[in-house]
């Protein structure tokens, strides 16, 4: 595994988390930290392991004595998460995601009228 492998990695979560939770950046630290709340922690972890695996890349002791098992690892939990969705489930979560929304404002104007009945003397 060649330290280019490592970066190619890190460009491929980083390039996954911007297509799937739509965070900016350019770099997977950027995105990481632009993120940080979208993640598990559990991903949140293996990601930040891939940022530092990255920046000891550079430097040839720290790249030897990396473990590139772990890194394998780390690498596939953030893939494991991020990968892309079926258009169905991108369809049938759209779907839900509006019916929550109508519920929502649907409870919101009751509870108004409720209170401005209330308010009023109405009930």
């Amino acid at each position: 595994m060649a330290g280019a492998s490592i970066e190619q990695m890190a460009d491929r979560v980083a390039g996954l988390m911007g297509d799937r939770l739509g965070v900016r950046g350019r770099t997977l630290a950027e995105k990481l930290r632009r993120g940080r709340g979208r993640l598990p922690r559990r991903v949140r972890k293996q990601a930040e392991f891939l940022v530092r695996a990255v920046e000891e890349a550079g430097n040839p002791v720290l790249y030897a004595r990396m473990d590139h098992a772990r890194v394998a690892q780390a690498f596939d939990a953030c893939v494991r998460y991020l990968r892309p969705i079926g258009a169905r489930q991108r369809w049938v979560n759209r779907l839900l995601d509006l019916a929550a929304q109508m519920a929502f404002i649907a409870l919101a104007i009751g509870l108004l009228l409720l209170a401005t009945l209330l308010w009023r003397g109405f009930l």
